[in-house]
């Protein structure tokens, strides 16, 4: 999905065409991990709406994508900015073994890998809402912002004739186009939308770790059909070498975080466990084929460091994201992406040497115009996407739904349900036998 060297390609290749079914399953299979991740690190009268944000993506995202979206994300070129190709409105004009062109998988394998990241990048966003949202006025964010951002910023990175996939930044399998993409939204709402109420006053921990691990899982799982898939077929070692460092990034950044968290906060936390995972999983992903596995064990410490540095900058900085999108996947997308311009060895998804290979710092700077336009135009326009829907519709729930719960003022639901609980006959006391002293016994 970089520029990089395709293969020729003239019949469809079933051994390819099966493994990118199974990665797009895989990378599905992360929305609900993501759910799962975000429920876990809500209070317990939030759960439910962080599991739905999420679910919902899965709904709206993938009606528009069928519409109008893969047509404007990888439809012929129109000015470099975005894409259309009208017989792909509907998906009407696919013909069932279409080859992708330079690839022998059929379009429709191609156009169904790539609504799952489309399903994720905004369910990304949500992280840093939690609380506080209207499921209406985030449901037509959602459709709002999937269309004038994230379809337009994919065609950017990776449809043909995309400015900046021409001006060859680098970016596998989604470090701009969806994490950078990502976190800049999250941090142009929040701008807009404000604190939650008891931000930095009342405790906000996570209600159930044991959640947040088992969600971490399934990231981490079907992270590798996010990354390895990416490559768009298995021949040429390739997209083996992006499975291979996306394991070994993930790791180093797990343990850099703990480390961090050791020296800084005196424990080893499961919430930095999970937290780092994630943060080497977002630095490997625009990073993990230009790099090296040693080169992917650097991306992932710098990630996990820096990143555990990053999520207190919200106290500094007074601005309340939620559940550290901004720390982590912003912050995180950016390192890897820039990264590339250090660590590229030349030996992966193309020649491109970065400045530790001999390749000076030309790669950098192709980075950093790739990293920066997208920060700068999701941040602005996901601003003024929310400033409208706010003073519309509006944005957030009253003060007293907050305090009492968004589950129940928006789903009228509750995660757990208590009343049940220590349920069965009431135990009475009876008289103990005429033989023994006066003493009660349960029966």
């Amino acid at each position: 999905m970089a520029p990089a060297i395709t293969l020729a390609a003239d019949k469809l290749s079933a051994a390819n065409t099966g493994f990118m079914l199974i990665c797009s399953a895989l990378v599905l299979i992360m929305t609900p991990g993501l759910a799962f991740f975000y429920g876990g690190m809500v209070r317990v009268k939030s759960t439910l709406n962080m599991l739905m944000m999420s679910f919902i993506s899965m709904g709206i995202v993938t009606i528009l994508w069928v519409l109008y979206g893969f047509s404007l994300a990888f439809g012929t070129d129109k000015g470099s900015l975005i894409g259309w190709t009208s017989g792909w409105v509907g998906l009407s004009d696919i013909g069932l073994t279409e080859l992708w062109d330079g690839y022998t998988i059929p379009v429709f394998v191609f156009m169904v890998f790539q609504l799952m990241f489309a399903i994720i990048t905004p369910a990304l966003i949500s992280g840093a809402l939690a609380d506080r949202v209207k499921f209406t006025a985030w449901s037509l964010f959602i459709t709002l912002w999937a269309t004038v951002v994230y379809f337009p910023v994919a065609h950017w990175v990776w449809g043909a004739g995309g400015w900046a996939f021409e001006l060859g930044v680098i970016d596998f399998a989604g470090g701009t186009a969806v994490h950078i993409n990502a976190g800049a939204a999250a941090l142009g709402v929040i701008l807009v939308i404000g604190r939650r109420v008891g931000f930095k006053k009342d405790p906000m921990r996570p209600h159930s770790l044991p959640l947040v691990m088992l969600g971490s899982g399934l990231l981490w799982f079907g992270w590798f059909g996010f990354n390895a898939g990416s490559w768009l077929g298995n021949d040429d070692g390739v997209g083996a070498l992006m499975f291979v460092n996306t394991q070994i990034a993930t790791a180093a950044a797990m343990l850099a975080w703990l480390l961090y968290e050791k020296i800084r906060h005196g424990a080893f936390t499961t919430l930095g466990a999970a937290s780092g995972a994630v943060a080497g999983l977002v630095a490997i992903t625009p990073s993990g084929g230009a790099v090296s596995p040693l080169g992917a064990i650097a991306v992932g410490a710098i990630a996990g460091v820096l990143c555990a540095m990053a999520v207190g900058l919200k106290y500094r900085f007074n601005y309340d994201d939620s559940l550290d999108v901004v720390g982590v996947h912003l912050v995180g997308g950016v390192i890897g992406s820039l990264l590339i311009g250090f660590f590229a060895s030349g030996k992966g998804q193309s020649t491109v040497e970065g400045l530790f290979y001999g390749g000076g710092l030309t790669q950098f700077w192709k980075q950093c115009a790739g990293v920066f336009a997208v920060l700068g135009y999701s941040l602005v326009v996901s601003a003024i996407l929310a400033f409208v829907i706010d003073k519309t519709l509006g944005m957030r729930v009253t003060e007293d739904e907050e305090i009492a719960g968004i589950d129940q003022a928006e789903h009228a639901e509750t995660a757990y349900d208590f009343s049940g609980a220590g349920g069965g006959a009431a135990r009475t006391a009876v008289p103990a036998p005429a033989d023994t002293d006066a003493k009660k016994v349960d029966a």
